[in-house]
């Protein structure tokens, strides 16, 4: 399924908004990205690492938003280590991994693991368990929902618009899944906008940079059907797709990147990773010490180029508010 935009759906943000950042994070269970869907792989043992990156963020004044999916949510120890993080504007989202959120009707697979993919009634009542589930572990209902591996589908806004879901998190703007069995967000920029169901979309952020960045919409699609082609404008400094996530995309890039996202008058960037990098070994982004060492030098080199460039941390209250 292929995502856009209609320019006339965007959300034009109040000068007294100025320019801002949301940090989300999908907190989740351990798996091995390498091996098939399991609906066994239900181990949380690394949100245990959550409240401590979560002090430092407060101590920049960031209130990150947890996504927070189905084993976590009926874990009580880990949800017990969740609920006092949700002060001071954080709050505890939906993120939906349908290979462990009962109900289990699927053939598993990857094609399955694309919610979106599911039949509507399957896919309906896997939100509804889930947010009965986050209900219960941390007393209010989500207000913001994310499809694991960006999975939406044509049925997916309509449900979460009634259910009382006022934001979505799902699109990651400029990526195309669908050689996996996913979506196709090629054409949404990174601007919020409100969906035809009435619902506030946030992209994750992807920034195009390099000299060719005004023609990247275009141009890195065709150039990544071609071997290494992608590679090759990235290393020559023509034109790079770089998403603000400490996992895989190295500080400079990054940098880089809110430089001209600031330069191109973007209001709000969303900022994301999954909570298994906070321990080495879960995923492949932070194997060792020194790549967890590496992950906190990225935060605090992007938050500094954030306060440099003039974005202020936002909360999701506030995002709606404005909206």
């Amino acid at each position: 399924m292929r995502f856009a935009t209609d320019p006339a759906t965007r959300i034009h943000w109040p000068a007294s908004f100025g320019r801002r950042f949301l940090v989300t994070v999908d907190v989740e269970e351990e798996f091995d990205w390498s091996r098939p869907f399991s609906g066994a792989a239900r181990h949380v043992a690394a949100v245990a690492a959550l409240p401590s990156w979560h002090r430092g963020m407060r101590a920049r004044g960031v209130a990150p938003v947890y996504l927070v999916d189905h084993p976590v949510a009926t874990d009580a120890a880990t949800a017990a280590l969740i609920a006092p993080l949700l002060t001071d504007g954080s709050e505890a989202g939906a993120q939906l991994h349908p290979w462990v959120n009962p109900p289990h009707g699927e053939v598993p697979g990857e094609l399955a693991s694309f919610a979106g993919n599911l039949p509507e009634v399957l896919e309906a009542a896997k939100i509804d368990e889930l947010i009965a589930a986050l209900t219960a572990a941390f007393g209010r209902a989500p207000r913001v929902y994310r499809a694991g591996r960006y999975g939406l589908g044509p049925a997916t806004l309509r449900l979460l618009a009634a259910r009382g879901i006022a934001v979505d998190a799902s699109m990651r703007a400029r990526f195309d899944y669908r050689a996996h069995g996913g979506a196709d967000f090629t054409a949404i920029d990174g601007a919020a906008f409100r969906t035809a169901q009435g619902v506030i979309e946030l992209p994750l952020s992807v920034v195009y940079t390099g000299l060719l960045h005004r023609a990247g919409r275009w141009l890195h699609p065709a150039a990544t059907r071609v071997p290494r082609g992608g590679g090759v404008l990235a290393r020559t400094g023509l034109l790079a797709r770089v998403p603000l996530t400490p996992e895989g995309t190295p500080l400079a890039d990054a940098i880089r990147a809110i430089r001209r996202a600031a330069q191109d008058g973007a209001r709000l960037l969303q900022l994301a990773f999954h909570s298994p990098s906070l321990v080495p070994g879960n995923t492949p982004y932070v194997r060792d010490a020194a790549d967890l060492a590496q992950f906190h030098r990225w935060w605090g080199g992007v938050l500094d180029a954030l306060e440099r460039h003039g974005f202020a941390p936002v909360t999701l209250d506030e995002v709606i508010r404005a909206a």
